[in-house]
Parts: structure tokens; sequence; C-alpha cells
């Protein structure tokens, strides 16, 4: 084979690189006396360093979260992606926890409530997005709706009464439950009061 400056070179047997061909016996003798080939990448390497080679390059390695001895070629996806001890976040409280308990804390963390301030109710996690598009207090779903809804001035029960707002508890009852608590409270308050000793 020859070259692009026209030099001819052979293709040493033991490294498969080509040398020039004045070369080739003096470069035989050390390559044969002095490199090895991987025998699982292929590249040449000093054989003093090749069991440095192999354990640094090739040799399993440990996982240091589940002790589980990985090879080193899928180590970074383990690492990342497949242990069972890899900290995730929780999708609804952010809080960080091993893979393996993920599903299980999703499961409670999950059926957790908050309140929708659009409709007053209380909404699951896990459900949150879902009701979002059909809550009847969001933006979007008041525009769809509009068309369908009685306006609120025709509600009523037929007998010129008004209807009871969508919980089910009128206004006067909420203010007079609110009263009552109050009156109770202000009544236990004097009735449990101490006069100091002595008076």
């Amino acid at each position: 084979m020859a070259t692009e400056t026209g030099e001819i070179t052979i293709v040493c047997n033991h490294c498969d690189r080509d040398i020039p061909s004045p070369n080739i016996d003096l470069h035989r003798v050390h390559c044969a006396r002095n490199l090895e080939k991987c025998k699982i990448c292929g590249d040449m390497v000093p054989k003093k360093h090749a069991e440095e080679h192999f354990l640094n390059t090739h040799a399993p390695v440990p996982c240091s979260m589940c002790k589980e001895t990985i090879d080193r070629e899928v180590f970074n996806s383990h690492t990342e992606e497949i242990c069972p001890k890899r900290m995730v976040t929780c999708e609804f409280c952010e809080f960080p926890l091993p893979a393996l308990d993920l599903a299980e804390h999703q499961e409670v963390c999950g059926n957790r409530t908050e309140l929708c301030y659009q409709c007053n109710s209380y909404v699951r996690l896990r459900e949150t997005f879902n009701h979002s598009t059909k809550c009847p207090g969001s933006v979007l779903n008041n525009i769809v709706e509009s068309s369908r809804r009685v306006p609120r001035a025709a509600e009523g029960d037929g007998n010129g009464r008004r209807r009871r707002d969508g919980n089910g508890v009128s206004n006067k009852r909420l203010f007079f439950t609110i009263a009552i608590t109050g009156i109770a409270v202000l009544i236990g308050s004097l009735f449990f009061q101490r006069k100091p000793e002595g008076s």
C-alpha cells in the first residue's frame, strides 16, 4: 500500500496499523513486545497498563446507591434512570425520595386535597389538571357553559322565593351560625374568667 507521499506501507499484523516498509521489522518487534490489543474495545494498550485500562474502562462498577455491580457502559444510565435507590421528586409535593418508594408515596400524596378557589370545592392533587379544565368556576368552562346556564335573576323555585346557593346553605343560615358561635365564645369567656384572689 502507498501513502499520499508515495511511501510504501505494510499493515502490522499485531496492531493493524499502516507502517512505512523500511520500519516494519523494528515496529513488529516493538509492537509484539510492548503492546497488547484489548479484547473488549480493540485498542492497542501498553502491556504494563493493560490491567489498568481494563479496570478504568471496562470493569463492572459497584453502584454506590444500590450496591449492585453494573457494566461501565451502562453505569450512567443506571444511576440516572434505572437504579431503584436513585433520588427522584414527588410530582405533587416535590419531596426528594428514593425511586423505590415513589409509587407508594405518590399514592398517598396524590390523594391529599386542596381547595379550588374558583368553585370552592376540595380537589385531589392527582385530579387537579382534569379539574382545572372542567371546573365550574374556571374562565374556560364559564365561556363554554354560559350559553347553557339560566341567568341568576331567573333562578328561583317558581314561587318567587330565591333558591339557595350551590353549597345548599343560605346566607341567612350562615350568618346565624356565625352569630351564635360568637355569642357562645363571649359567654364562655365571661363565665370561666377567674377573679384574682384577695379582692
